[in-house]
């Protein structure tokens, strides 16, 4: 039976958060507090990024100006405004890290693709998020691409709505409990759970049941034998 898939895009179909790590690591270098992990300062990060979430949404501008505060928060030293500008520069070059499609997704959504109504459903930064669907090349399985600040069931709401879904014959598909797989079942949408091993911790939750089914899988590569 022909379905509709809703897909999401970063670390389920490229990787991304590798590249926000690597960047964090950099700022506890350059920081080099005199007491504090890494483990104490990602934790005061994570803080100021659930507060600012919520006014500047997601991305790596978003994170420059997290990393920033954080900086001008936990300094040992005199904030200098050449140290704000490196800081800053950390996250900037995430936008420069070469985009790596995982493996098995391309032929899957090669396989897809004709079998079943294909969306791309992501959040972050529009322009940001229209850059690494471009340098992907996976944007011409999609019948469409939508690109909001948060991934909520009333976001999961509206896309049915406006995209006349079947809610018993869509699913969502991604690596986040947070965003992908507990608002679409709570939408009343089923889910498929594709776990990343460098989820963003902020993006982890238990999982809760809802009307929807739920499916666990692997890899990606292994929606071929469900869909």
């Amino acid at each position: 039976m022909r379905q509709h898939l809703i897909i999401d895009a970063d670390d389920t179909l490229w990787e991304n958060n590798i590249y926000f790590e690597r960047a964090f690591e950099d700022f506890f270098d350059f920081l080099d507090h005199s007491s504090m992990t890494a483990s104490e300062v990602r934790a005061v990060l994570d803080e100021i990024e659930t507060a600012n979430a919520r006014v500047h949404g997601y991305g790596s501008a978003s994170f420059g100006r997290n990393l920033r505060q954080c900086y001008e928060h936990l300094a040992e030293r005199d904030v200098r405004e050449a140290d704000l500008s490196r800081v800053m520069s950390f996250a900037a070059r995430i936008l420069e890290a070469p985009l790596e499609v995982i493996a098995g997704v391309a032929e899957t959504l090669e396989y897809l693709a004709p079998r079943h109504d294909l969306t791309l459903f992501t959040k972050g930064h529009p322009e940001e998020q229209k850059l690494k669907i471009d340098r992907s090349g996976l944007g011409v399985f999609f019948a469409h691409t939508a690109i909001v600040g948060e991934k909520d069931a009333a976001a999961y709401g509206r896309l049915v709505m406006e995209r006349g879904m079947q809610p018993d014959r869509t699913w969502m598909i991604g690596n986040s409990p947070k965003s992908d797989v507990n608002p679409a079942l709570e939408a009343g949408l089923n889910a498929v759970f594709v776990p990343h091993r460098h989820t963003w911790a902020l993006e982890k939750q238990e999982i809760v049941p809802g009307k929807g089914q739920l499916l666990m899988l692997e890899r990606f590569a292994d929606l071929r034998e469900h869909f």
